[in-house]
Protein backbone atom coordinates (compact mmCIF):
# COMPACT_ATOMS: atom_id res chain seq x y z
CA UNK A 1 0.00 0.00 0.00
CA UNK A 2 1.46 3.13 -0.93
CA UNK A 3 1.81 5.95 1.21
CA UNK A 4 -0.34 8.67 -0.37
CA UNK A 5 -3.25 5.22 -0.45
CA UNK A 6 -2.47 5.01 3.28
CA UNK A 7 -3.09 9.20 4.46
CA UNK A 8 -6.38 9.10 1.88
CA UNK A 9 -7.50 6.08 4.25
CA UNK A 10 -6.66 8.10 7.05
CA UNK A 11 -8.32 10.94 5.76
CA UNK A 12 -11.62 8.76 4.77
CA UNK A 13 -11.70 7.63 8.48
CA UNK A 14 -11.71 10.90 9.78
CA UNK A 15 -14.71 11.87 7.43
CA UNK A 16 -17.10 8.88 8.14
CA UNK A 17 -16.65 8.99 12.35
CA UNK A 18 -17.96 12.78 11.79
CA UNK A 19 -15.56 13.89 14.38
CA UNK A 20 -14.90 16.71 11.97
CA UNK A 21 -17.86 19.66 12.18
CA UNK A 22 -18.92 20.63 8.51
CA UNK A 23 -18.83 23.84 7.25
CA UNK A 24 -22.14 26.20 7.58
CA UNK A 25 -23.57 28.11 5.15
CA UNK A 26 -24.35 31.41 6.23
CA UNK A 27 -27.74 32.38 7.82
CA UNK A 28 -27.28 36.28 6.52
CA UNK A 29 -26.62 34.67 3.22
CA UNK A 30 -29.47 32.19 2.92
CA UNK A 31 -31.88 35.23 4.02
CA UNK A 32 -30.60 37.25 1.52
CA UNK A 33 -30.93 34.59 -1.30
CA UNK A 34 -34.31 33.63 -0.67
CA UNK A 35 -35.56 37.61 -0.87
CA UNK A 36 -33.18 37.92 -4.04
CA UNK A 37 -35.51 34.99 -5.16
CA UNK A 38 -38.57 36.71 -5.03
CA UNK A 39 -39.75 38.51 -8.24
CA UNK A 40 -39.38 41.83 -6.62
CA UNK A 41 -37.38 41.83 -3.50
CA UNK A 42 -37.69 43.65 -0.34
CA UNK A 43 -34.42 46.42 -0.53
CA UNK A 44 -35.13 47.56 3.10
CA UNK A 45 -35.18 43.72 3.96
CA UNK A 46 -31.84 42.68 2.42
CA UNK A 47 -30.74 46.19 4.24
CA UNK A 48 -31.61 44.93 7.90
CA UNK A 49 -30.03 41.57 7.32
CA UNK A 50 -26.89 43.17 6.17
CA UNK A 51 -27.03 45.75 8.63
CA UNK A 52 -27.20 43.41 11.13
CA UNK A 53 -24.60 41.77 11.38
CA UNK A 54 -21.50 44.25 12.10
CA UNK A 55 -18.94 41.99 10.64
CA UNK A 56 -20.77 41.30 7.13
CA UNK A 57 -21.71 44.75 6.70
CA UNK A 58 -18.38 46.04 7.68
CA UNK A 59 -17.04 43.43 4.52
CA UNK A 60 -19.78 44.63 2.45
CA UNK A 61 -18.62 47.79 2.41
CA UNK A 62 -15.37 47.30 2.00
CA UNK A 63 -15.63 45.09 -0.86
CA UNK A 64 -18.21 47.80 -2.39
CA UNK A 65 -15.44 50.54 -1.89
CA UNK A 66 -12.50 48.37 -3.70
CA UNK A 67 -11.34 49.59 -7.15
CA UNK A 68 -13.67 46.79 -8.79
CA UNK A 69 -16.10 48.83 -7.78
CA UNK A 70 -15.76 52.11 -6.31
CA UNK A 71 -17.51 55.01 -8.07
CA UNK A 72 -16.62 58.86 -7.81
CA UNK A 73 -17.10 58.40 -4.11
CA UNK A 74 -16.76 56.79 -0.86
CA UNK A 75 -20.04 54.29 0.03
CA UNK A 76 -20.70 54.42 3.73
CA UNK A 77 -24.07 53.20 3.92
CA UNK A 78 -25.35 49.93 3.11
CA UNK A 79 -28.53 51.57 1.65
CA UNK A 80 -26.54 53.06 -0.86
CA UNK A 81 -24.58 50.25 -1.19
CA UNK A 82 -27.70 48.52 -2.62
CA UNK A 83 -28.58 51.82 -4.64
CA UNK A 84 -24.60 52.44 -6.90
CA UNK A 85 -24.19 48.41 -6.94
CA UNK A 86 -27.78 47.26 -7.30
CA UNK A 87 -29.05 44.04 -5.83
CA UNK A 88 -27.61 41.36 -7.91
CA UNK A 89 -24.50 42.62 -7.57
CA UNK A 90 -24.94 42.91 -3.23
CA UNK A 91 -25.95 39.45 -3.28
CA UNK A 92 -22.52 38.22 -5.17
CA UNK A 93 -20.64 40.50 -2.08
CA UNK A 94 -22.94 38.84 0.76
CA UNK A 95 -21.78 35.33 -0.52
CA UNK A 96 -18.38 36.36 -0.62
CA UNK A 97 -18.17 38.17 2.45
CA UNK A 98 -19.76 35.39 4.14
CA UNK A 99 -17.72 32.42 2.77
CA UNK A 100 -14.87 34.17 3.15
CA UNK A 101 -14.92 33.62 6.89
CA UNK A 102 -15.16 30.10 5.97
CA UNK A 103 -12.11 29.87 3.53
CA UNK A 104 -9.41 30.12 6.55
CA UNK A 105 -8.11 27.98 9.52
CA UNK A 106 -5.25 28.22 12.16
CA UNK A 107 -2.86 26.02 10.52
CA UNK A 108 -0.55 28.44 8.87
CA UNK A 109 0.95 25.96 6.15
CA UNK A 110 -3.06 25.21 5.38
CA UNK A 111 -4.16 28.49 5.39
CA UNK A 112 -1.72 29.42 2.48
CA UNK A 113 -3.63 26.58 0.44
CA UNK A 114 -6.79 28.21 1.64
CA UNK A 115 -6.23 31.33 0.46
CA UNK A 116 -5.32 29.94 -3.07
CA UNK A 117 -8.52 27.88 -2.78
CA UNK A 118 -10.28 31.14 -1.94
CA UNK A 119 -8.48 33.19 -5.02
CA UNK A 120 -9.96 30.38 -7.57
CA UNK A 121 -12.78 30.38 -6.37
CA UNK A 122 -14.01 33.80 -6.51
CA UNK A 123 -11.85 34.02 -9.90
CA UNK A 124 -14.28 31.60 -10.80
CA UNK A 125 -17.52 32.73 -9.93
CA UNK A 126 -16.99 36.25 -11.72
CA UNK A 127 -15.65 34.19 -14.54
CA UNK A 128 -18.45 32.54 -15.09
CA UNK A 129 -20.81 35.08 -14.47
CA UNK A 130 -18.49 37.50 -17.36
CA UNK A 131 -19.47 34.15 -19.80
CA UNK A 132 -22.92 33.90 -18.98
CA UNK A 133 -22.83 37.75 -20.18
CA UNK A 134 -20.81 37.19 -23.26
CA UNK A 135 -23.14 34.74 -24.97
CA UNK A 136 -27.29 34.26 -24.84
CA UNK A 137 -26.89 31.00 -22.02
CA UNK A 138 -30.28 30.02 -20.72
CA UNK A 139 -28.18 30.34 -17.30
CA UNK A 140 -29.00 32.91 -14.26
CA UNK A 141 -25.80 34.91 -14.02
CA UNK A 142 -26.55 34.48 -10.20
CA UNK A 143 -26.69 30.87 -10.17
CA UNK A 144 -23.14 31.01 -12.29
CA UNK A 145 -21.80 32.89 -9.75
CA UNK A 146 -23.19 30.48 -6.74
CA UNK A 147 -21.77 26.94 -8.60
CA UNK A 148 -18.45 28.88 -9.27
CA UNK A 149 -18.21 30.07 -5.91
CA UNK A 150 -18.66 26.46 -4.37
CA UNK A 151 -17.52 24.13 -6.94
CA UNK A 152 -14.27 22.87 -4.61
CA UNK A 153 -15.95 23.58 -1.46
CA UNK A 154 -14.74 19.68 -1.43
CA UNK A 155 -11.45 20.79 -0.86
CA UNK A 156 -12.44 23.39 1.79
CA UNK A 157 -13.48 20.78 3.94
CA UNK A 158 -10.97 18.46 3.08
CA UNK A 159 -8.10 20.75 4.14
CA UNK A 160 -10.37 20.79 7.67
CA UNK A 161 -10.15 17.44 8.49
CA UNK A 162 -6.31 17.57 7.56
CA UNK A 163 -6.09 20.55 10.19
CA UNK A 164 -7.96 18.35 12.46
CA UNK A 165 -5.96 15.50 11.65
CA UNK A 166 -2.78 17.56 12.11
CA UNK A 167 -3.89 18.73 15.67
CA UNK A 168 -5.25 14.83 16.72
CA UNK A 169 -2.57 12.47 15.65
CA UNK A 170 1.04 14.08 15.81
CA UNK A 171 2.20 10.69 14.52
CA UNK A 172 0.67 11.23 10.77
CA UNK A 173 3.47 13.39 8.83
CA UNK A 174 1.17 14.96 6.51
CA UNK A 175 3.85 16.28 3.66
CA UNK A 176 2.31 19.25 1.19
CA UNK A 177 2.15 16.20 -1.95
CA UNK A 178 -0.18 14.29 0.45
CA UNK A 179 -2.09 17.00 1.35
CA UNK A 180 -2.67 17.91 -2.40
CA UNK A 181 -3.26 14.18 -3.32
CA UNK A 182 -6.01 13.61 -0.95
CA UNK A 183 -7.78 17.12 -2.07
CA UNK A 184 -7.48 16.01 -5.74
CA UNK A 185 -8.97 12.84 -5.16
CA UNK A 186 -11.75 12.93 -2.93
CA UNK A 187 -12.92 16.66 -3.38
CA UNK A 188 -15.76 16.27 -5.93
CA UNK A 189 -17.26 13.47 -3.62
CA UNK A 190 -17.37 15.73 -0.84
CA UNK A 191 -18.38 18.70 -2.42
CA UNK A 192 -21.72 17.10 -3.39
CA UNK A 193 -22.42 15.99 0.22
CA UNK A 194 -21.35 18.75 1.28
CA UNK A 195 -23.79 21.43 -0.39
CA UNK A 196 -26.44 18.49 -0.54
CA UNK A 197 -25.90 18.52 3.45
CA UNK A 198 -26.80 22.45 2.84
CA UNK A 199 -29.62 21.89 0.88
CA UNK A 200 -28.80 24.19 -1.85
CA UNK A 201 -30.58 23.30 -5.11
CA UNK A 202 -29.01 20.11 -6.25
CA UNK A 203 -27.63 21.70 -9.22
CA UNK A 204 -25.17 23.08 -7.42
CA UNK A 205 -24.08 19.85 -5.81
CA UNK A 206 -23.72 18.53 -8.84
CA UNK A 207 -21.75 20.87 -9.88
CA UNK A 208 -19.02 20.12 -7.15
CA UNK A 209 -19.32 16.50 -7.95
CA UNK A 210 -18.46 16.77 -11.73
CA UNK A 211 -16.55 19.61 -13.08
CA UNK A 212 -13.64 17.09 -13.29
CA UNK A 213 -15.61 14.31 -14.60
CA UNK A 214 -14.38 12.66 -17.76
CA UNK A 215 -17.81 12.13 -19.19
CA UNK A 216 -19.73 15.67 -19.50
CA UNK A 217 -23.20 16.48 -19.58
CA UNK A 218 -23.30 18.58 -22.58
CA UNK A 219 -26.89 19.43 -21.86
CA UNK A 220 -25.87 20.88 -18.27
CA UNK A 221 -24.64 24.34 -19.38
CA UNK A 222 -24.10 25.70 -15.82
CA UNK A 223 -21.56 22.54 -15.56
CA UNK A 224 -20.07 23.78 -18.86
CA UNK A 225 -19.93 27.12 -18.13
CA UNK A 226 -18.11 26.32 -14.42
CA UNK A 227 -15.88 23.97 -16.31
CA UNK A 228 -14.43 26.89 -18.72
CA UNK A 229 -14.04 29.25 -15.55
CA UNK A 230 -12.04 26.42 -14.23
CA UNK A 231 -9.59 25.74 -16.96
CA UNK A 232 -9.09 29.20 -17.27
CA UNK A 233 -8.00 30.25 -13.89
CA UNK A 234 -5.98 27.16 -13.83
CA UNK A 235 -4.23 28.29 -16.91
CA UNK A 236 -3.79 31.99 -15.26
CA UNK A 237 -2.21 30.43 -12.06
CA UNK A 238 -5.67 31.62 -10.12
CA UNK A 239 -5.52 27.94 -8.62
CA UNK A 240 -3.69 25.68 -5.82
CA UNK A 241 -1.26 24.52 -8.24
CA UNK A 242 1.10 26.91 -10.39
CA UNK A 243 -0.12 27.87 -14.15
CA UNK A 244 -0.71 25.25 -16.38
CA UNK A 245 -0.29 24.84 -20.13
CA UNK A 246 -4.24 24.37 -21.35
CA UNK A 247 -5.01 25.17 -24.97
CA UNK A 248 -8.40 26.85 -24.05
CA UNK A 249 -9.99 26.94 -27.53
CA UNK A 250 -9.58 23.20 -27.85
CA UNK A 251 -11.26 22.31 -24.89
CA UNK A 252 -14.39 20.72 -25.58
CA UNK A 253 -16.29 23.44 -23.06
CA UNK A 254 -14.90 26.13 -25.33
CA UNK A 255 -16.38 24.51 -28.37
CA UNK A 256 -19.99 23.66 -26.85
CA UNK A 257 -20.27 27.20 -25.50
CA UNK A 258 -19.28 28.24 -28.70
CA UNK A 259 -16.24 30.29 -27.20
CA UNK A 260 -13.51 31.68 -29.70
CA UNK A 261 -10.50 32.52 -28.94
CA UNK A 262 -10.98 36.73 -28.46
CA UNK A 263 -13.90 35.33 -25.85
CA UNK A 264 -11.08 33.57 -24.62
CA UNK A 265 -8.37 36.40 -24.48
CA UNK A 266 -10.91 38.84 -23.03
CA UNK A 267 -12.19 36.90 -20.18
CA UNK A 268 -8.38 36.36 -18.89
CA UNK A 269 -8.07 39.83 -19.39
CA UNK A 270 -11.08 40.78 -17.17
CA UNK A 271 -9.92 37.30 -14.46
CA UNK A 272 -6.70 39.66 -14.12
CA UNK A 273 -8.08 42.66 -13.57
CA UNK A 274 -10.48 40.83 -11.15
CA UNK A 275 -7.65 39.65 -8.45
CA UNK A 276 -8.66 42.80 -6.64
CA UNK A 277 -11.47 40.96 -5.08
CA UNK A 278 -9.54 37.90 -3.80
CA UNK A 279 -6.92 40.01 -1.84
Amino acid sequence: MTQEKSFIDIVNHYIESDSVTLPVFSAAASRVQQELAKKEPDIRIIERVITADQSLSSQVLKTANSSFYKGLSEISTIRNAIIRLGIKEIQKIVLLATTRNTFQCKDKRINLVIKRLWQHSVGCAYGAVWICKRHDFDVNPSEAFFGSLFHDVGKLFILMVIEHIKQKNKQVKITPNLMMEAMVKLHTTQGYKLLEHWNVPHQFAVVARDHHSLEIDQNNTLLLIVRMADLVCRKLGISTDPPQDIMLPSTIEANLLNMSELDIAELEIYLEDSKVLTA
